[in-house]
């Protein structure tokens, strides 16, 4: 590896001041200003991001009514909806051996995917056109260049936006956990978006029977959900595994991303042809063909994520006492 020093700096004995020759740290009030400064850039261009994603949610909601999103009969049926991914995301949260994940960055996280889902609805109503005069082909590109990788990105840009940069952000698998969290927001927004489509409001009531309005809207998104906890898991788990690596953060970042945009796209691509021949070789209903197709291709990405998961927990358990052997092991609901 190369090293991380100037020629000058590893050479030079510890007497000689080499600030603004080879090293640099703030010392006058220009150094001062140029801090302020780049805290202030890189504040704002964050902030941006969080208005326009803002503005981009208002305008979807505004479409629907923005009365929808109290509607006690709507927030029933949304949560019913995401019920499977809360779940979900709650396995990955409690599976973490390291110090637990303080609330305000899992809810900073879940409210920033809301917002960032909203860049994906955007592209993809915009790309779409594009891919739709090319039938069933261009619809599997669509989802492998558009869907996959644009979804991926804004679930993992919501831990990068706050969660990343905090200090308490202190372990790889602390990226699984913010992943999974961001997971959970876009199935929230999506699920209602799908729901205010397809459902009329005046046939909703509250209760588990509102799982049936909009031909079973609810429960079909029930189904869909967990999906996105386990991508944007993957993802956030190589983010938190970059964040440890500065000198291939990129390359890892990118590795998470097509990941999750790869089992993503499949999943978007076969859900509909797998359950029609499903359907018509068993003579079952649609909807459990969906849901054993679901529960098969969910289930497999799903153990291959606990096991990145536990291979991590073994590694951990196995070094913490030599890392410090002052501390207490810890039973964890994973330990006999």
């Amino acid at each position: 590896m190369p090293s991380r020093s100037d020629p000058i700096e590893s050479r030079a004995d510890d007497d000689r001041d080499l600030y603004d020759v080879a090293t640099w740290e703030e010392r006058t009030s220009l150094d001062g200003l140029s801090v302020a400064l780049y805290w202030l850039i890189t504040r704002s261009a964050k902030g941006l991001v969080v208005f326009i994603a803002l503005v981009g949610l208002l305008a979807i909601l505004g479409s629907f009514g923005l009365g929808l999103v109290f509607d006690p009969a709507v927030a029933v049926l949304v949560g019913l909806s995401a019920f499977p991914a809360l779940g979900l995301a709650a396995y990955v949260y409690v599976s973490d051996v390291t110090t637990g994940e303080p609330l305000s960055l899992l809810v900073a996280t879940f409210l920033l995917s809301i917002l960032t889902a909203t860049f994906a609805a955007i592209l993809n109503s915009v790309a779409q056109p594009y891919f739709r005069p090319f039938g069933f082909l261009g619809t599997v590109v669509f989802f492998f260049v558009i869907v996959g990788p644009i979804e991926e990105t804004v679930k993992l840009l919501a831990v990068r936006l706050y969660a990343y940069t905090d200090d308490r952000f202190d372990a790889v698998i602390d990226g699984a956990v913010y992943g999974a969290i961001a997971g959970l927001g876009f199935v929230v927004i999506e699920n209602l978006v799908y729901i205010a489509q397809t459902v009329d409001l005046g046939e909703l009531t509250i209760g588990i029977a509102a799982l049936g309005a909009g031909d079973g809207i609810a429960a079909l998104r029930a189904l869909a959900g967990p999906g996105h906890v386990i991508y944007s898991a993957f993802a956030g788990y190589y983010l938190g595994l970059a964040k440890f690596n500065p000198e291939n953060r990129g390359p890892i970042v990118v590795k998470g991303l097509i990941i999750a945009a790869a089992i993503h796209a499949l999943y978007n691509t076969l859900v509909g042809p797998v359950t029609t021949v499903v359907s018509a070789a068993t003579g079952l209903h649609r909807v459990p063909a969906l849901f054993l197709f679901v529960i098969a291709f969910q289930g497999a990405f799903a153990y291959v994520l606990v096991r990145k998961i536990r291979r991590y927990r073994d590694a951990y358990l196995d070094t913490r006492d030599a890392v410090d052997p002052t501390i207490e092991p810890e039973l964890t609901e994973f330990e006999d």
